[in-house]
């Protein structure tokens, strides 16, 4: 039995439910609100120019097709490789979860993990085998997992308990593609500029510096109690945990998560159809990708004035046909301004399914393993966009002889396939952020909690 009147005043047991609020907590909940935002902000913004896809990208791309003569298909296996730290997010979920630090479950992970990060880029500056980089950008790309694994269950407890999922998840991928927008111009003025191993150590130099934020962030922002390990808690929470995942509304919704992001990859036969077909210079390359960060941030601003409201079945219908026709109009690439529109398309079509499909998550997620849940969810995301990528530029370089047009026809018929799956999910007028908690062993079958009430 826990006896938590003989705790210290400044601890709490692990796993232990809040008490009732305070009479202020309206205005409470929003000075945290608010600082968790900022938090989501700074955050995001470091991920937006430090992951593998963020400012080095294009470098990293321009100096292996250029310097070493790699294919579309290798430069996205090359890639690849840097995905799995994003696929095992579980694992890092689970220790923030369950395995505090000096006293907290979030605080040290973030630490650790952006001084890796810094530690990773800068050792980069000093490399130039694609066998050696391989080894630093694992490094980097490891680092920023776990800090977004453990961003994201500061995302799902706040969230769920302020009911602002939504909220945050837009302010996350807002600020994001802000950052992207920038990285993206940066990384084609280098390469345009530079040589092709030098704008590659410029890049990752320059985003070395970026982790700093998230430790001043750490510190300042997140509302985060010191606690100890409860073993008799612990125990509890993970028979909990086993419980909610073996409930079939999870498992759709992982299986849905999945197959909606299933979709043959563009990306990088749009980059080689660019380059090498419509002859577009690399730094107009880069812009292209500040355009589509563009069309995330206008995304993001239509869905607080728009979408906010709106149920998460309608979201979601919305961004699967949006996302099918705007995958179908690159049949319509022809030069360096219909390359303009269609990322700008692109980039607000993403935004829509990012925050209806991450929100839907972040809804579905066991109460007290957050971390965990939530990074299962990603998890099955990112493995099934780096499968896609793989499976798009596979099929563009040998099933279908570096043509685009077969590429986007079936791309737009994989996005248009979620539209039959919406319906298995069951989720009514469900609003978004509205925490969907599957109902333990013993209690009523076949339904989940959806503020403490039963829904088929």
């Amino acid at each position: 039995m826990q006896t938590i009147a003989q705790e210290p005043a400044n601890e709490q047991p692990m796993n232990e439910q809040p008490q009732s609020p305070p009479t202020d907590a309206p205005g409470r909940n929003k000075a945290v609100t608010d600082r968790l935002l900022l938090f989501f902000a700074l955050v995001y913004v470091v991920e937006g120019v430090g992951q593998v896809g963020g400012l080095i990208a294009q470098p990293l791309s321009f100096y292996l097709k250029q310097v070493h003569g790699w294919t579309a298909l290798q430069v996205t296996a090359y890639l690849a490789i840097f995905n799995l730290p994003w696929i095992i997010k579980p694992i890092y979920g689970a220790l923030s979860d369950f395995v505090p630090l000096f006293g907290y479950r979030r605080k040290p992970y973030l630490f650790a993990a952006n001084l890796v990060a810094a530690a990773g880029f800068l050792w980069i500056t000093q490399l130039a085998a694609p066998s050696q980089l391989v080894w630093a950008l694992q490094l980097t790309a490891y680092a920023m997992a776990i800090s977004s694994t453990v961003c994201g269950a500061v995302l799902v407890e706040n969230g769920q308990k302020l009911g602002e999922s939504g909220r945050f998840v837009n302010q996350q991928w807002l600020w994001f593609n802000a950052a992207a927008m920038v990285g993206a111009t940066l990384g084609g003025q280098l390469v345009q500029r530079l040589p092709p191993t030098s704008a590659l150590h410029v890049a990752a130099g320059t985003v070395a510096v970026a982790p700093v934020a998230v430790l001043l962030a750490t510190v300042f922002l997140i509302p985060e109690k010191k606690m100890r390990i409860d073993m008799p808690a612990l125990r509890g929470t993970l028979h909990s945990l086993v419980t909610a995942l073996k409930k079939r509304e999870l498992w759709i919704v992982g299986t849905f998560l999945f197959l909606y992001y299933f979709s043959p990859g563009l990306s990088t036969p749009l980059y080689y159809t660019m380059t090498d077909s419509l002859k577009l210079s690399q730094s107009y390359i880069g812009f292209l990708g500040s355009i589509a960060s563009a069309g995330w941030i206008v995304g993001a601003l239509f869905y607080r004035r728009l979408f906010r409201e709106m149920s998460s079945k309608h979201l979601l219908n919305l961004s699967i046909g949006f996302g099918a026709s705007t995958t179908l109009a690159y049949l319509l690439l022809a030069n360096g301004t219909s390359a303009a529109i269609l990322s700008f398309c692109s980039g607000l079509s993403a935004m829509l399914a990012t925050v209806a499909t991450v929100t839907l998550a972040a809804d579905y997620c066991p109460p007290r393993s957050e971390g965990f849940g939530f990074a299962v969810m990603m998890s099955l995301i990112n493995l099934a966009t780096s499968s896609a990528d793989i499976f798009g530029s596979f099929l563009f370089e040998h099933a279908f002889h570096r043509g685009l047009t077969p590429l986007v026809l079936v791309s737009a018929a994989f996005t248009a396939f979620a539209f039959v799956l919406v319906p298995l999910l069951h989720l009514g007028d469900k609003r978004q952020g509205q925490a969907v908690v599957a109902v333990p062993a013993g209690g009523p079958e076949g339904g989940h909690v959806v503020r403490g009430m039963l829904s088929d």
